[in-house]
């Protein structure tokens, strides 16, 4: 069976790696548009996380099994099509995830000095299509949202530069986060602290940094029965709010830098008619189920920037169906549904772009397992490729000029990162510019 996944994440490593452990026998072509693999693991995990970057390891084993191929650098719906991929494969599974960020309505939120949280997530790990510098001018900055993202953003902007350049940020973030006056990070939840979507562990390393004091509002620290229902029924939630509860009681210290956590604080407008000049909230009561309701009370904070971090979004694929109020790929247990609702042939799909940008790395495995039995169970009815032979994709490709990157390619990029990093004392240094990650891939 000759199958296509386009998207080299963790969700499209995930379901190579469910199929080459099947009793079929597979052979795999991962498709990327960028230079390098492991999608948000590598462009979407702040570069302080060495614990979630670990995955890697266990991602690059699957990519050196000999039934796995990487084509970097091919973008779907640019360099290769769905027609295409058909010619060369039986089925073809789509594991593009989510990059982009979901938009907030409120006004205002349009003004410079209001940011996408996933851009500047793309900005400091590296991504090689976004701007080299970013605007780091405020003094104080919000950040809305109380997801894993929301935290990793509003660390970044609190922490200085130097305790980040042990980490494998580039020379140009750094230059950048160097430069940043910022004192005042705020972070606002509109739900209580019951109801917050990070884990226990995102929130117990902000408090790690000796230069960024964690001050916890006390006047959010409120609970209803359905608060207390997870409280209790709930680890993790416990794990939180008890983290929560003993900030919000302790004494303020010293450190230079300041990250505040609000909740009960709904943002209802960025305020400035040519550029962010603050943020106004308003106050939000707990209605006994864990869904909230504004007092009317509201607050103007004094912030020159706003992040906002309520979720990414997935794109358009060409030639696919697409939900654009869910952003996700119809499907049927990972099969993809035309416009009639009926299975196209072959076509599958997997990860965020399936279900949502919802759960961590690891929600993605039962994800895939899902698609690859579906394609499994459909695999004696599966149009067979046209031009199965393994070398039919790559001379497609030679034609088209496309400078993909292959296995090879990818692990002398990784040296050439690692050595980079080894002579500073750091693990990496990433490269940033495609043309150099290309041009280092292909020697």
């Amino acid at each position: 069976m000759r199958v296509a996944v386009v998207g080299a994440g963790p969700a499209g490593v995930y379901a190579a790696d469910i199929l080459t452990k099947s009793d079929v026998d597979a052979q795999i072509d991962l498709f990327e548009k960028l230079p390098a693999p492991y999608g948000l693991v590598r462009y979407g995990v702040a570069p302080d996380h060495p614990r979630i970057k670990g995955i890697v390891g266990a991602l690059q084993k699957v990519l050196d099994r000999p039934s796995v191929r990487f084509f970097g650098n091919v973008e779907y719906g640019v360099d290769i099509k769905l027609d295409d991929l058909r010619q060369f494969y039986d089925a073809v599974i789509f594991s593009t995830g989510a990059s982009s960020d979901r938009a907030l309505d409120v006004p205002g939120i349009d003004l410079p000095g209001s940011y996408g949280a996933a851009d500047f997530v793309s900005w400091y790990d590296g991504h090689p299509d976004v701007p080299r510098t970013w605007p780091l001018e405020a003094k104080s900055v919000a950040v809305l949202g109380v997801g894993n993202v929301a935290l990793d953003v509003a660390r970044i902007l609190a922490k200085t530069a130097d305790e980040l350049l042990v980490t494998e940020i580039p020379q140009n973030v750094y230059e950048g986060l160097a430069s940043s006056p910022v004192t005042d990070v705020h972070v606002f939840g509109r739900r209580g602290p019951a109801q917050a979507k990070f884990t226990p562990l995102e929130l117990r390393e902000l408090d790690h940094s000796p230069n960024v004091e964690v001050i916890v509002h006390a006047e959010g620290i409120e609970f209803d029965e359905a608060s207390m229902h997870a409280i209790r029924t709930n680890k993790q939630v416990e794990m939180i709010v008890k983290t929560l509860q003993e900030w919000a009681i302790r004494d303020v210290g010293t450190r230079p830098r300041r990250l505040h956590l609000h909740f009960l604080e709904a943002p209802v407008e960025v305020l400035g008619s040519s550029s962010v000049t603050g943020l106004r909230t308003e106050t939000q009561e707990l209605t006994g189920d864990g869904n909230v309701r504004g007092t009317g009370a509201f607050t103007d904070w004094d912030v020159q920037a706003v992040y906002r971090a309520v979720g990414y979004l997935s794109t358009h694929l060409a030639d696919l169906p697409f939900d654009h109020v869910s952003g996700t790929i119809p499907h049927q247990a990972g099969r993809v549904l035309d416009l009639d609702e009926v299975p196209m042939p072959g076509v599958y799909t997997t990860g965020w772009i399936k279900r949502g940008p919802i759960g961590l790395i690891g929600h993605t495995k039962g994800d895939a397992l899902e698609t690859i039995t579906s394609l499994l169970e459909d695999a004696a009815a599966l149009p067979r490729a046209t031009s199965p032979s393994p070398g039919s994709v790559v001379e497609f490709l030679e034609q088209r000029g496309v400078p993909f990157v292959t296995n090879e390619g990818w692990s002398r990029l990784d040296a050439h990162e690692i050595a980079s990093g080894a002579a500073h004392g750091r693990e990496r240094v990433k490269v940033v510019s495609r043309e150099e990650m290309t041009s280092i891939s292909n020697g």
